[in-house]
C-alpha cells in the first residue's frame, strides 16, 4: 500500500520514541516515511538531517515525549527547527503521548507549570499545528496558540471489550478526577460506573479510601489515561475483589510502566491489562497480561482529514 496516496506534498517523518507506530501510520495512508537520521555528537547533543526536499510541503513528525522524556523532546524540537529552516509548509507535531502533562497546574507555591512550558517551546521551534492522544487534562489544549487535535482512546478501548462478550460489567475510575473518561468507556460499553476514592499522600503513593457503587458479583474494568508506576491500579483491583468483585480487567491509553509497574502487575488481581502503542513498550515490559491494541488507524485518519482540511472530531 505503500506510495499509494495521491499527493506528494503529504510527508510523515518519524523519530526514536515509537517508530513502529510511525511505519504502521505511513503504511495506512500509503507513503514512505521521510528519509532523515538521528545521531548523537560525542558529547551527547543531537544532529537531525532531513535527507530529501521538503520544500512547500505539508510534514507530519511523529513522537511521543515518553521515556526518556528530555531526550525525546529535544530530538523533536531540533527536527521542528530543521523543517522550518528547510521551508516546509506547515510541521504537524504528531504526539501520541504528551510527556510532562501531569504538571497541569500550580497545585502548591513556586511549583512550575511544565505543560505549559513545553506548549510554549514547541510553538517557538516553529510547530503549526499539534494531533495528540488522550492528554492527561484537556484544559492543556488551551495552553497552545496553534491549532490542536485532541484525539481519544476510549473508543479503541470500548471496541476491544465489546468483543471480549463480557457480562454483568462496571467501569471503575480509580480516583474522582477520572470520572469523566469513565462515563465515557460505560456510555459505549452500556455498563454502570463506580469510582475509588482515593488520597495521593505523595507523588506515585495512593491509598484507597472508599468505594462508591455496586461492584459485588460484577466483573470491573478500571480505566486510566496514563498508568506510570501502577501503583494505583494494582491497589484499586486488590481493592475490588476484596470487596467482591467476581475478576477485575484494567485499561489505559498511555503505558508508562515505570519502575515497578510490571512487578505489580503481574502479582495484582488484574486479569488482563488493555494498553495502547502510543508508547512503545520494550521487550522487557511486554507480559501475558497487557495486551497492547494499536492507535496507527485513528492517526492515520486524523492526519488525512487535517490535510484535506476535514473534520476531525467526526471521528468521534
Amino acid at each position: 500500500m505503500v506510495n499509494e496516496y495521491p499527493n506528494h506534498r503529504l510527508k510523515i517523518f518519524t523519530l526514536n520514541s515509537n517508530t513502529a507506530l510511525a511505519k504502521e501510520i505511513a503504511d495506512i495512508i500509503g507513503v514512505n516515511l521521510g528519509r532523515s537520521s538521528v545521531s548523537r555528537f560525542s558529547d551527547g547533543e543531537v544532529q537531525i538531517n532531513i535527507e530529501e526536499s521538503i520544500r512547500g510541503c505539508d510534514v507530519f513528525v511523529v513522537q511521543s515525549t515518553s521515556y526518556p522524556v528530555n531526550e525525546n523532546i529535544m530530538e523533536l524540537l531540533i527536527m521542528i527547527d530543521a523543517l522550518k529552516r528547510a521551508s516546509a509548509r506547515s510541521i504537524n507535531v504528531v504526539m501520541p503521548y504528551y510527556g510532562y502533562a501531569r504538571q497541569d497546574r500550580k497545585a502548591r507555591a513556586r511549583e512550575p507549570i511544565t505543560a505549559k512550558l513545553v506548549a510554549n517551546l514547541l510553538e517557538t521551534a516553529g510547530a503549526t499545528r499539534v494531533i495528540t492522544l488522550d492528554l492527561h487534562a484537556p484544559q492543556i489544549q488551551g495552553f497552545f496558540d496553534v491549532p490542536i487535535d485532541h484525539l481519544m482512546g476510549v473508543p479503541i478501548l470500548a471496541e476491544y471489550f465489546k468483543s471480549k462478550n463480557l457480562e454483568d460489567i462496571v467501569i471503575v475510575s480509580p480516583d474522582h478526577g477520572g470520572v469523566t473518561r469513565t462515563r465515557k468507556l460505560a456510555e459505549r460499553l452500556k455498563a454502570p460506573i463506580a469510582i475509588i476514592d482515593k488520597r495521593r499522600p505523595r507523588p506515585n503513593v495512593a491509598e484507597v479510601m472508599n468505594i462508591v457503587g455496586n461492584i459485588e458479583g460484577r466483573t470491573a474494568i478500571i480505566i486510566d489515561d496514563i498508568i506510570d508506576t501502577a501503583g494505583t491500579i494494582t491497589l484499586a483491583a486488590n481493592a475490588l475483589v476484596e470487596n467482591g468483585a467476581k475478576e477485575v480487567y484494567a485499561c489505559c491509553t498511555h503505558p508508562v510502566l515505570s519502575g515497578p509497574a510490571i512487578e505489580r502487575i503481574q502479582h495484582s488481581k488484574i486479569k488482563e491489562l488493555v494498553v495502547t502503542n502510543s508508547i512503545a513498550l520494550p521487550e522487557e515490559k511486554r507480559t501475558d497480561k497487557i495486551i497492547q491494541l494499536s492507535v496507527a488507524p485513528l492517526i492515520a485518519d486524523a492526519i488525512i482529514r487535517v490535510f484535506e482540511n476535514k473534520s476531525v472530531s467526526v471521528l468521534f
